[in-house]
């Protein structure tokens, strides 16, 4: 495990959480993932697995009432309809392994894509007569509010890193080791609007600081090359200055590290920019993602084009883009705003 990259790691970690999925599902649901392999992420597989558990779950407790191993093929060609908008309807809130869970309208939408593509799969090749979860409509999507930072609120968090002024003494006393890297990781953040699998992947050699360039690896596993501003330079490249004192093992060629010297995790970088974007907009939730729409939106309003900030972020549809990314519709509106003349 060591001497893998941390992607090759993260999809060994994955390939063993499906297996043990598996180990409760049915023989043909080993069929589907071998099926979709080489058209998945490990990601998306590991998530079809969770869902898949759930779903069978239901089937076990409500329907077939049989342990879900012992379910078959028959037994999914028996389904109706209503008995797939039923088990969407227990997703509002249900019991799995003596946790409560409750999903909305998106978490419905995913887990019925999941049966959707499962079905699909079963049908296509001829293990199952019908599709019914083709019968049953995604749950309608409620457009939610767009939280991102506006310029002021970026300038504080950026502040904050540097000096917070909420801080605990012990907080202020870890911010001190941490401050540089954290900034680095902030300003990457809002300087190029990269995913935060995409900054916890990163190697110091994916980094050319002639070019102000630096390779990402997009969420389906393809390579990318990213430009970044001469604020983000200047950032990592104190950030770089500081890892050097570390002591890091020779080996460890992860960008951003931990206090432990090890390739710094999703959760601690989730954790960071709460921490600091607390101090900046108390009001609003701000995550990494949202770090990465506010780079979006910034990056729209000064391009214009909602193809060059699609193809930046890494969309495969600009209407992704769209959807996202606050104020690119109102802003749209606005431009033609006047462009229709009545005399």
């Amino acid at each position: 495990m060591e001497n893998m990259s941390y992607y090759k790691q993260r999809d060994f970690k994955n390939m063993k959480k499906i297996g043990s999925y598996l180990e409760s599902l049915p023989e043909y649901c080993f069929d589907f993932f071998t099926g979709i392999e080489n058209n998945t992420s490990s990601l998306t597989r590991v998530n079809y697995a969770m869902d898949l558990s759930v779903f069978f779950d239901y089937l076990e407790r409500f329907v077939v009432k049989k342990p879900k191993i012992d379910i078959t093929l028959q037994d999914l060609d028996s389904l109706q309809a209503r008995h797939i908008e039923n088990y969407l309807s227990y997703l509002s809130f249900y019991d799995i392994n003596g946790h409560q869970e409750r999903n909305d309208e998106r978490g419905k939408a995913r887990k019925l894509a999941s049966v959707r593509s499962f079905f699909k799969y079963l049908f296509n090749h001829d293990m199952i007569s019908s599709n019914v979860a083709s019968k049953v409509k995604t749950p309608k999507q409620h457009n939610k509010e767009i939280i991102r930072l506006e310029k002021d609120e970026v300038e504080r968090m950026l502040d904050a890193v540097q000096s917070p002024a909420t801080f605990t003494q012990r907080q202020k006393n870890y911010n001190k080791n941490t401050q540089i890297r954290d900034n680095a990781i902030v300003t990457l953040f809002l300087g190029t609007g990269i995913r935060i699998s995409e900054l916890v992947g990163l190697n110091v050699e994916d980094f050319d600081f002639s070019q102000n360039a630096f390779k990402v690896t997009r969420k389906g596993g393809n390579q990318t090359i990213l430009y970044f501003p001469l604020e983000v330079k200047t950032a990592l490249e104190q950030w770089l200055e500081k890892r050097k004192t570390l002591g890091l093992d020779p080996n460890e060629h992860a960008m951003f590290v931990s206090l432990q010297n090890k390739r710094i995790c999703v959760r601690a970088v989730e954790n960071l920019v709460k921490k600091f974007a607390k101090e900046s907009a108390p009001l609003k939730k701000i995550s990494p993602h949202k770090l990465r729409s506010t780079f979006g939106t910034n990056l729209y309003r000064e391009t214009h084009d909602i193809y060059i900030v699609a193809d930046v972020l890494g969309h495969k549809d600009v209407n992704t883009t769209k959807k996202h990314y606050a104020a690119i519709n109102e802003d749209m509106r606005k431009a033609v705003a006047g462009k229709v003349h009545l005399h």
